[in-house]
């Protein structure tokens, strides 16, 4: 098997094809949206390929035949007609101000003012982009193809700050509701992103879009299959546990078929390494921010209930915290059932790289002290490989003895029971390990069950302050919890841990071990 080119952060399919890159053939998609429909949304997190994907719609329809010999399009495709393409994209720079977005979309417009050897001359910007698209049809004599990329990343990169998102999106939607008015010089449009807008606030006039972002039967549109691994890939996988890749980087599913983000495994192939590629480009502080000032329950993300249309609801004013960790790639649907009038969905962790290094990250801001966070958590994979439960009740106990007082008068989470829990069970999350929660019933009070090293760890929380000290342990037992592991014949450690509101502290720390059979 011949090896290729890896096309890390190659966004530009002349590139791929001329240079004899790796290449997933994603123009049957491609074929699809542009014969059976016209306007097109698709919402994918960031480095997943939307602007390659995009650009090979670009290529499609200017008529490049030869990039295209031998993929699935090839020969299904009216090459005689070419369109005139008209490009958008705000993937560079940050823009902080109206006047920058307006100075940004001059430039683009006067970009494709040249490439397409016209001269609009309205003053504004809505004139300009509506005659651009007209004189475009007239010249060329196809209608013209719109595309955008990043149409929503002059939001994203003031979502803090409201009032200049705001603006922004008055600006977007002075530009992107000329789309709609010049139906009749548009042969076809395609907008993506990283976030849904709501119609009210961003796509208000430019209600023919089709949504195709959850939509099984584009699910794959970006990202790489199994079957990519096994066929375009093959070269790479020697030496790589299949298994292995497929825990790390697998699980990405909008409702169809699970991918991979193809930047994490082209950093694979190349470096031969383990490690959170995607990640490490850049988890928005807002995020941190925002989950730490809902208090949000981190086990919870194991298992998140949501309908679909939430999912779709993204707001400068109202941010939900469930399409937020959706669209932005840190939660994927797991699994979704049809009820009367709606569709609910099941959110959960795709892969380890997300799951420990989200945990981390969140760790990192419960714990103010990040190298604390690091030293913590290797001493904590040491005292369970030789099961010192000593030493692991004196590393709980320094996990929140050692946050500063003023950081719990400060954030809201500390005042809330369940944040002895998070930090517990994130702790054995952001080490990969793996972590089921069981039967659930309310914040503060989950059990948490860790597989490691051919044993069973039962752990159940609780405080003081609500339930008699003692509890935790006794609940573990009442409750038969081993009788769900004792098939596995293997050692089963009950841990019952009690925290207290009042001295916020681990108080009590209760073991019993059974034997492997027992």
């Amino acid at each position: 098997m011949t090896r290729k080119k890896l096309p890390i952060g190659i966004q530009t399919f002349c590139e791929i094809r001329e240079d004899d890159c790796y290449y997933v053939d994603k123009t049957a998609y491609a074929l699809k949206l542009a014969v059976e429909g016209k306007y097109y949304f698709l919402s994918r997190p960031r480095r997943f390929g939307k602007s390659l994907f995009l650009d090979t719609l670009a290529e499609l329809f200017a008529g490049k035949e030869v990039l295209f010999q031998g993929l699935y399009c090839h020969d299904k495709w009216d090459w005689a007609k070419q369109y005139p393409v008209i490009r958008i994209s705000f993937a560079e720079g940050v823009l902080q101000s109206r006047a920058d977005l307006d100075e940004k979309i001059g430039e683009i417009l006067d970009f494709n003012r040249k490439q397409l050897d016209i001269d609009p001359q309205q003053p504004s910007i809505s004139g300009n982009f509506s005659e651009m698209i007209r004189l475009a049809h007239q010249k060329y004599g196809q209608r013209a193809v719109v595309l955008i990329d990043e149409y929503d990343k002059p939001i994203l990169d003031n979502i803090t700050n409201p009032d200049i998102a705001r603006q922004m999106c008055d600006g977007l939607r002075n530009l992107y509701s000329v789309i709609k008015g010049q139906d009749a010089h548009i042969r076809f449009a395609f907008l993506t992103g990283v976030s849904k807008f709501s119609k009210v606030s961003l796509f208000s006039g430019l209600n023919n879009l089709q949504d195709i972002t959850v939509d099984k039967r584009y699910s794959a549109v970006c990202g790489y299959t199994e079957a990519d691994l096994d066929t375009v890939f093959a070269p790479e996988l020697q030496g790589l546990e299949r298994g292995k890749i497929r825990d790390w980087y697998n699980g990405y599913n909008w409702l169809g078929e699970a991918v991979y983000n193809p930047f994490d495994l082209l950093l694979l192939f190349d470096t031969r390494e383990f490690k959170p590629y995607w990640f490490e480009t850049g988890t928005p502080t807002f995020l941190v921010d925002l989950l730490m000032q809902r208090g949000f329950f981190t086990p919870d993300f194991e298992k998140l209930l949501a309908t679909e249309t939430l999912l779709s609801t993204f707001d400068v004013d109202h941010i939900a915290s469930e399409a937020l960790l959706f669209q932005t790639g840190y939660l994927t649907i797991v699994s979704s059932r049809n009820l009367p009038g709606m569709t609910q969905v099941t959110l959960g962790y795709p892969n380890l790289e997300v799951k420990a290094s989200l945990n981390g990250v969140l760790l990192q801001a419960l714990t103010v002290d990040p190298a604390r966070y690091g030293r913590q958590a290797g001493q904590l994979y040491d005292l369970l490989l030789v099961n010192d439960f000593e030493g692991l009740q004196n590393l709980f106990t320094a996990f929140y003895t050692g946050i500063p007082h003023d950081w719990y008068r400060n954030n809201p989470i500390a005042q809330y029971e369940g944040y002895y829990a998070t930090v517990f069970y994130s702790y054995f999350a952001a080490l990969g390990l793996t972590v089921t929660l069981e039967d659930a019933t309310n914040h503060g009070r989950i059990d948490m069950t860790v597989h490691f090293n051919g044993q069973i760890y039962l752990f159940e929380f609780k405080v003081v302050e609500l339930v008699p000290e003692g509890k935790a342990l006794r609940q573990l037992k009442n409750k038969n919890y081993t009788e769900k592991y004792k098939a596995e014949r293997i050692p089963i450690h009950l841990i019952g841990v009690e925290f207290s509101k009042e001295s916020r502290s681990v108080v009590g720390f209760d073991i019993e071990t059974l034997g492997a059979g027992v």
